[in-house]
């Protein structure tokens, strides 16, 4: 008896023989499989991962994943008997940036590069010890600006901009990254760096200092874990943030009545209250306020003691 993922993979490859599913049209994402069939999200993802691997339907960024070999992407490494530490990372990143990091396994590497899965193990260690390494060389595409900035709250906003752009090119970024027990990592320790750096000039204690760097680096990291979220959701339902909102407009009108919701009111609901959703807005909205805060904290610092 076939698998479920197996089944489920024979399925879509009947829908694209018949033509249902026509070359460079979309297949189901993972959560439409999961709701479709029932399954767990790791049977869904086996299931384009399988048929990834077999080239009959290819991940495109932006888009999700639609019927057809993919095309070998402009500057790709080509292994020659020759394999580097930069490729196998490099090779990852894509793979995780095409199909997310749940789609990422030293297999699916060593096929992106044509060599044996155990060929990667002398380059980069196992999977995990791969993973630190992406998000090392992600980051580090992204470094906090070498020249100081002419203030402590410029020098943390450069550096929070700079981590927010990571996580935009990465959309799996946030979720690789640790808060509670960050990595250390070469170029993950300088984004540190930067706040530390900012606030040393008001005397700020090791403990006020280390929290107001983790504080920044959560607050960033805490907004980007919807920048994926939002592009998956937005692949499954066909619609953006703001023609969802839309879509739910009528429940929320309803709601803010019937539970006599006067905050909802005070601006304007049910009837003329219009927002416009985007995470790159709310990310400059909320670090303004984690500034602010944190000015006051600092401010105090230098207060006068009585």
């Amino acid at each position: 008896m076939a698998a479920p993922y197996q089944e489920i993979a024979a399925e879509i490859r009947r829908l694209i023989a018949v033509g249902e599913l026509r070359p460079g049209g979309r297949v189901p994402s993972t959560r439409a499989l999961v709701r479709d069939y029932g399954i767990a999200m790791a049977t869904a993802t086996k299931v384009l991962t399988t048929l990834q691997q077999e080239g009959v339907v290819h991940a495109r960024p932006g888009v999700g994943t639609v019927v057809g070999p993919a095309p070998r992407p402009a500057g790709s490494p080509v292994v020659s008997g020759v394999l580097s530490k930069e490729q196998v990372v490099r090779s990852a990143i894509r793979i995780a940036d095409e199909e997310g990091l749940a789609a990422l396994s030293m297999r699916r590497v060593a096929t992106e590069l044509g060599v044996s899965t155990m060929a990667l193990y002398r380059y980069v260690g196992g999977k995990d010890a791969l993973v630190l390494q992406m998000v090392d060389t992600a980051i580090g595409d992204f470094p906090p600006p070498a020249q100081r900035p002419g203030s402590w709250r410029a020098g943390i906003e450069a550096a929070a901009r700079q981590q927010w752009s990571a996580y935009r090119a990465h959309l799996w970024l946030a979720s690789a990254v640790s808060i509670g027990r960050p990595q250390v990592l070469p170029n993950l320790l300088p984004h540190t760096d930067a706040v530390l750096r900012a606030v040393a000039g008001f005397g700020a204690g090791a403990d006020t200092a280390m929290y107001a760097a983790v504080t920044v680096f959560g607050y960033v990291r805490g907004v980007a874990l919807n920048l994926e979220t939002e592009a998956q959701a937005e692949q499954d339902t066909g619609m953006t943030a703001d023609e969802w909102a839309d879509h739910q407009a009528g429940r929320l009108a309803t709601l803010v009545v019937d539970q006599d919701l006067a905050g909802f009111r005070a601006l304007g609901m049910p009837g003329g209250f219009e927002f416009d959703f985007d995470l790159d807005q709310l990310f400059e909205f909320g670090l303004g306020i984690v500034l602010d805060g944190l000015a006051v904290k600092l401010q105090r610092l230098r207060a006068p003691l009585r």
